[in-house]
């Protein structure tokens, strides 16, 4: 049996490294970075939430077409620091986006968009043929 001396830089690059690739794959062939998005179905329709903190709600483009809500957008560069030297830069800059399929025909003339304190959030509501109706039920 070999014994391997702990050497936290070593494991540390390999969780690094691990973390790249999980990055690596969020990229799609367009270019884009995924964009993680909280999707919540209810009796009227769905909310969706995305996270774009620093960004302008002019520079996000969000279209709908057969049921497929699509939200693109990019972060800019800081142009003040491009002749610094970074220690760490973590905040990313480049194109973002994502589109996700509902599994029901959705009233597109009706979806309203807000923006908050760096959350975006979209209400979709259901057309009416497919948002579920109460019977109810009379009593002889």
């Amino acid at each position: 049996m070999k014994i391997v001396r702990w050497n936290p830089q070593i494991n540390r690059m390999r969780y690094f490294n691990e973390f790249e690739r999980y990055l690596d794959r969020q990229i799609d062939t367009t270019g884009y970075r995924g964009l993680p998005l909280d999707v919540v179905e209810n009796e009227e329709g769905y909310v969706v939430k995305a996270s774009v903190p620093g960004i302008n709600p002019d520079d996000v483009e969000i279209t709908i077409e057969e049921d497929v809500l699509s939200i693109k957008g990019e972060f800019t560069k800081d142009s003040e620091a491009e002749e610094e030297t970074y220690l760490i830069r973590e905040r990313r800059a480049g194109g973002f986006g994502r589109s996700i399929r509902f599994p029901v025909e959705v009233n597109v003339e009706a979806v309203e968009a807000t923006y908050e304190n760096g959350v975006l959030t979209l209400n979709v509501p259901k057309v009416e043929e497919v948002k579920p109706k109460r019977v109810a039920i009379k009593v002889s």
